[in-house]
């Protein structure tokens, strides 16, 4: 996610936070193609240094694809990390506040007491990166299973990112559940989007509007969440050091760590030693 995440938000560097001044222009984007459609985004959310490209990304073509192909996938996956870092910045620092769900994740009433494990033994970890290791094996499959399946309606969405679909957008669950015109075999009660149907009323402008801060917020969220795993390793940086963030001491770009070693490949996974890889036996 590191590369993903310098490369894409190359494409268009977010002023801050701000919301862009005045209503987006709609039709501006909705012309543009390929490269036009990110100098469009970069106009309309007004930023100060205008489009920036230094990586040259917007003029590749992935896979040969096409360029609008190679273009609908950078900006699928800047909006699905911003999505993704949004909520890994919230979860860090609650779990770094000790605030947690009141039940056991296994053992307890129903089971064998001298096994449990509540999510309060998991807040007493002082780092949320080690609180993640710590979590069994089967919860760790049962989370990476259900975003797999989450991950498998997105992509299987018509017409796809990447053939003129619209890069960020999620189609409903209910919509891909059961009557025959879905993927997924069983009814499924609410969306992944708007469950509520909080935003089913908002106006176009509204919409784009919207689509323009999320951007921003993924942005900066992408530097701040590595910037609290950074503080949390030891390493420094500015603004973040004084805070106290407790150290980790497991590896936070791995899934899975020592306790899982009974998974498939993971205890040849835990052998492997980057520092001396392609070095000569």
């Amino acid at each position: 996610m590191a590369a993903l995440s310098l490369s894409t938000s190359a494409l268009g560097l977010a002023h801050g936070v701000a919301p862009p001044r005045g209503s987006p222009s709609i039709s501006m984007m909705a012309k543009a193609t390929g490269k036009d459609t990110l100098i469009a985004l970069a106009e309309e959310q007004q930023i100060p240094m205008g489009f920036w490209d230094p990586l040259k990304l917007a003029d590749k073509d992935f896979w040969s694809e096409g360029n609008d192909a190679t273009v609908g996938w950078l900006r699928h996956a800047e909006i699905k990390h911003g999505r993704v870092a949004m909520a890994a910045f919230v979860g860090f620092c609650v779990q770094s506040n000790g605030i947690h769900f009141p039940w056991d994740i296994k053992g307890g009433i129903l089971g064998d007491a001298a096994t449990a494990l509540s999510y309060g033994d998991l807040s007493a970890i002082p780092a949320p990166v080690d609180q993640w290791a710590a979590v069994p094996t089967a919860g760790k499959l049962q989370i990476l299973g259900t975003i797999a399946v989450l991950e498998f309606v997105g992509e299987t969405m018509e017409p796809h990112y990447m053939r003129g679909g619209k890069p960020g957008f999620y189609p409903s669950l209910k919509d891909a559940a059961g009557g025959g015109k879905g993927n997924i075999p069983h009814p499924v009660p609410l969306d992944l989007y708007d469950p509520f149907g909080f935003f089913e009323g908002d106006s176009e402008e509204k919409k784009a509007r919207g689509r323009n801060v999320e951007i921003n917020n993924g942005r900066a969220a992408m530097l701040g969440i590595f910037g609290l795993i950074c503080a949390s390793k030891g390493l420094i940086v500015p603004g973040l050091d004084s805070l106290g963030i407790a150290q980790a001491t497991a590896e936070p770009m791995s899934y899975f760590g020592p306790n899982d070693a009974g998974l498939p490949f993971v205890e040849n996974m835990l052998k492997f030693d980057i520092a001396s890889f392609g070095q000569p036996q």
